[in-house]
């Protein structure tokens, strides 16, 4: 599990078969070297990779064909590109982005990105398995990022981020340009929702006895939760 909070970039550079040599090239990679083991989990660009080799500057994971299948890291730029680096959550450790379990659910797009006064504003494009997770105000994760939906435009499957100017300078956001291809993966507090939203058992009661089956938006709505 880790937060979006990113703590350096790397490079990815193709070795035998399905692995991956992982280098960090920015300057505070010690924060994901510091106590890197084997087995350590690792977010790059969103996707949780393990360690199956601790080098002086990065290491080596081996990404399945499954990952390389439904992520940017299966792209044939990926060797030139950087990857934005995350070690997993530590009990104890601060909470500053949002859960972010590492599964990417799908690849999005960029559409444009803007600067203003006081940061990038940039929009998404994502397919529609994605988009039901999204929602004005919630999370998401852009490449292992936490950000916060600004606006969603549902009708297009298309959403807005305002990326202040320290995410912006320290990820690969700002290598971005447009019909960039990004990893999104969605809050997983959104998924448990539709899940007993829509879980077929018709024979489960809560405790005022209404069924699940009972329990859609519109009963949500209706009392108050959305």
């Amino acid at each position: 599990m880790f937060t979006g909070l990113i703590q350096a970039l790397g490079t990815m550079k193709p070795l035998r078969g399905d692995s991956w040599q992982i280098t960090c090239v920015s300057q505070p990679s010690e924060v994901i070297m510091r106590d890197l083991a084997y087995g350590d989990s690792v977010a790059v660009d969103g996707v949780c990779l393990t360690v199956e080799e601790v080098l002086k500057d990065g290491f080596i994971a081996t990404a399945s064909p499954e990952t390389l299948r439904r992520t940017t890291l299966g792209g044939e730029q990926t060797q030139q590109k950087y990857v934005n680096l995350e070690a997993s959550l530590r009990v104890g450790s601060k909470v500053g982005g949002h859960f972010v379990m590492g599964h990417v659910d799908g690849i999005g797009r960029l559409l444009i990105a803007e600067q203003t006064a006081s940061s990038w504003e940039m929009t998404f494009k994502a397919s529609e398995a994605i988009a039901r997770y999204i929602v004005p105000k919630g999370s998401i994760a852009v490449n292992g990022i936490s950000l916060t939906v600004a606006a969603y435009e549902p009708e297009l499957s298309q959403f807005k981020v305002a990326v202040i100017p320290l995410t912006y300078a320290e990820t690969n956001l700002r290598y971005l340009v447009s019909d960039s291809l990004v990893n999104l993966e969605g809050d997983i507090l959104g998924k448990y929702v539709e899940k007993f939203i829509y879980y077929d058992k018709p024979h489960a009661k809560t405790q005022d006895d209404t069924s699940l089956d009972d329990i859609t938006p519109a009963f949500l709505a209706e009392h108050g939760y959305l």
